[in-house]
């Protein structure tokens, strides 16, 4: 066995993990229906049994209106007992379970939501296309609702933490960027005003979460275009969630709508993204993608721990438990992190290569993960089911 710190415990608030390795909360595609698969069910439980501290289940929409794909799950009680199948097994491979909860905003289409898109402003989102409502106040006070009511279905399920998304561009981060926050009321303008919702949701999330369960949130340290935000606004946002009681931050950057490989780093396959998106709903990506594919989704160089440099000028400047996550693949890199004073570290291609990668690098069968950063996974999953 292999005696490395990224194989000694940590915490998360409350919640105790076997290591400092999480499975990041990467959209899996495989909520049939809105609801838990089996193939959503062996996948991480295969991740448990492959050796994580923790396995986080990704992205599900604390209201129907936070839906931006079928195969994503919607938090709702009918699918608390297949949740709870789910956790107890992970729970029996000896790790930890977690969920990202979240609302997409303006990121999807009226035939999946069920209604308008809503968003912090109104207009048109090309991407879909659609036009998108400007939330009004009592709307806004039913998604922050909807963030507690998820929480509490969480824990009823058994999930050990929640991951709120508050990054990428979706709900949260639409409110907290410039570039999609043009309201003129007490939510837009200055930061501390953009900053109002996302301060809303975490006390209702705290509350919520109560004393047993850990409470992370994934955010933005830049946008990755100049009319987004940048670093020093970021670094004010992590202060504000210091403030709120979240447990831990997890650091990560780009805008899917506007940067999306600013995330993930390298290029998209967009002949595989063509190829297998669905021709009745997306007709019109397929043929955006195939006039300028490079152009719509430019790649963006990848280096092993591609956010490391800016992720430590987070780490100097607060005094929270951050959880560091971009291009993780090799043993000696992922101590680097932890020395660096990160409590733990997400990874997600390389889990989706090999669910068994981390039990390899503690036997000292691998130093690193042979994933070659293609993102076929990436490109693959946001039209097919990921496995």
């Amino acid at each position: 066995m292999v005696d490395s710190v990224v194989f000694t415990p940590c915490r998360i608030g409350p919640v105790t993990l076997r290591n400092r390795v999480i499975r990041s909360a990467a959209f899996e595609n495989m909520a049939y229906g809105n609801s838990p698969s089996k193939d959503l069910f062996d996948y991480h439980t295969a991740v448990a049994r492959g050796g994580v501290g923790m396995t986080t289940i990704a992205y599900a929409a604390v209201c129907r209106s936070g839906l931006s794909f079928d195969g994503q799950l919607w938090m709702r009680p009918e699918i608390v007992p297949e949740l709870r199948r789910l956790t107890d097994a992970i729970h029996a491979e000896g790790a930890k379970a977690s969920i990202q909860l979240g609302h997409c905003g303006n990121m999807t289409h009226r035939a999946t939501c069920g209604c308008t898109p809503v968003g912090a402003s109104g207009g048109f989102n090309i991407y879909s296309p659609t036009f998108v409502r400007k939330l009004r106040r009592d709307d806004i006070d039913r998604i922050v609702a909807a963030f507690g009511e998820a929480v509490c279905l969480a824990r009823e399920a058994g999930f050990d933490c929640v991951e709120i998304h508050a990054g990428h561009g979706y709900l949260i981060s639409q409110f907290l960027s410039p570039y999609t926050n043009r309201r003129r009321d007490e939510f837009g303008g200055s930061l501390d005003n953009r900053m109002r919702f996302m301060r809303m949701v975490m006390k209702e999330v705290m509350k919520a979460a109560g004393d047993d369960m850990g409470v992370l949130v994934k955010m933005n340290m830049h946008d990755g275009f100049r009319r987004g935000m940048q670093t020093e606004e970021c670094l004010e946002v992590a202060k504000e969630l210091q403030k709120t009681g979240a447990h831990a931050l997890v650091l990560s950057a780009g805008f899917v709508s506007r940067a999306p490989m600013e995330v993930m780093r390298g290029s998209m396959p967009v002949r595989t993204l063509r190829y297998y998106m669905d021709m009745k709903r997306f007709w019109w990506l397929k043929a955006m993608l195939a006039l300028a594919g490079g152009i719509l989704i430019p790649p963006v160089p990848y280096k092993e721990a591609y956010f490391l440099d800016e992720a430590k000028l987070f780490r100097e400047a607060l005094d929270m438990p951050l959880v560091y996550v971009g291009g993780m693949v090799s043993l000696p890199k992922m101590e680097e992190v932890i020395g660096s004073g990160f409590v733990a570290l997400q990874m997600a291609r390389a889990l989706v290569r090999d669910t068994d990668f981390i039990n390899k690098l503690r036997n000292g069968e691998q130093t690193c993960s042979g994933c070659g950063h293609s993102n076929y996974c990436i490109g693959r999953m946001y039209t097919l089911e990921m496995k």
